[in-house]
């Protein structure tokens, strides 16, 4: 019997395009707590990610050892807006990112509450607009908040960008019924942001149907990053593979999985 192609190899079957260009890993990755740039590097390798994020003020192109230094060709820098306060901030750090000839992929975040690192959704769908109108490429870090992520996607930003939990926390999908409500009505990728903390969770954001996971703290502070890296892009892939295969659902009763009549007939 013929097997599907789709169940077969779904990652070949499923590529994920974001503003025009298409990835093979739907890891992304955070750029802010690894203990070197070696060690960046190393992870970099060895989750075979294609899009890691760096806060602009951490590039300095005069230094010594700069972190663009430990991104290898083919890695896309999505430079982020970390530490704005509000949308004109934002668009500030945004447009030096252009002068200093940096990609125009933009993770926007606004995060004037330092406790928690909330996103603020007023200041960020007016940032949105802004920059997605002078053509960049926005991926927006928001709530997971259904009616801002549509919002969000009709300015033009090209994903939307949900948090699981607060940054940094590792309390994985708090947000579970908000996701599955934004993946069910996006028509751009849901990229789930923020609070992954074990690979597990990540494969479960993606068995809800996320199309890439964006993970730092997790991977960057854990013991071996790389090796951990490694763990988080084959929990991306078998997450990935479950959502098109099919969950089964969940029952509230038992379901035997062997028959209990017909076994023993003779023909």
């Amino acid at each position: 019997m013929a097997v599907d192609p789709i169940l077969q190899d779904p990652l070949v079957a499923d590529p994920l395009v974001i503003g025009g260009r298409e990835f093979g890993s739907r890891l992304f990755l955070g750029t802010g707590k690894f203990p070197s740039n070696a060690s960046l590097s190393d992870t970099i390798a060895s989750c075979g990610t294609e899009m890691v994020t760096v806060a602009l003020r951490r590039v300095d192109p005069t230094a010594e050892e700069d972190i663009l230094d430990s991104l290898p060709a083919g890695v896309l820098l999505l430079t982020n807006t970390s530490g704005a306060v509000d949308a004109d901030e934002a668009i500030r750090l945004a447009r030096l990112a252009r002068a200093a000839e940096l990609p125009d992929w933009i993770k926007l975040e606004v995060t004037p509450d330092p406790r928690y690192l909330l996103p603020d959704p007023v200041e960020t769908l007016k940032a949105a607009e802004v920059l997605c109108a002078e053509g960049f490429t926005v991926l927006p870090y928001v709530n997971a908040d259904p009616v801002l992520c549509k919002r969000l996607e009709e300015v033009g930003c090209a994903t939307v960008m949900p948090l699981g939990s607060w940054i940094g926390s590792n309390q994985g999908l708090r947000t579970k019924g908000a996701i599955e409500i934004i993946v069910d009505q996006s028509l751009v990728p849901v990229v789930v942001d923020a609070g992954i903390g074990a690979p597990s969770q990540a494969a479960e954001a993606m068995e809800l149907g996320a199309d890439a996971v964006l993970v730092n703290t997790a991977i960057g502070t854990a013991r071996d990053p790389a090796a951990m890296g490694a763990a988080f892009a084959l929990a991306v892939e078998a997450g990935r593979k479950g959502f098109l295969a099919g969950l089964a659902s969940e029952r509230r009763t038992a379901s035997a999985s062997s028959p209990l009549t017909g076994f023993l007939s003779s023909s």
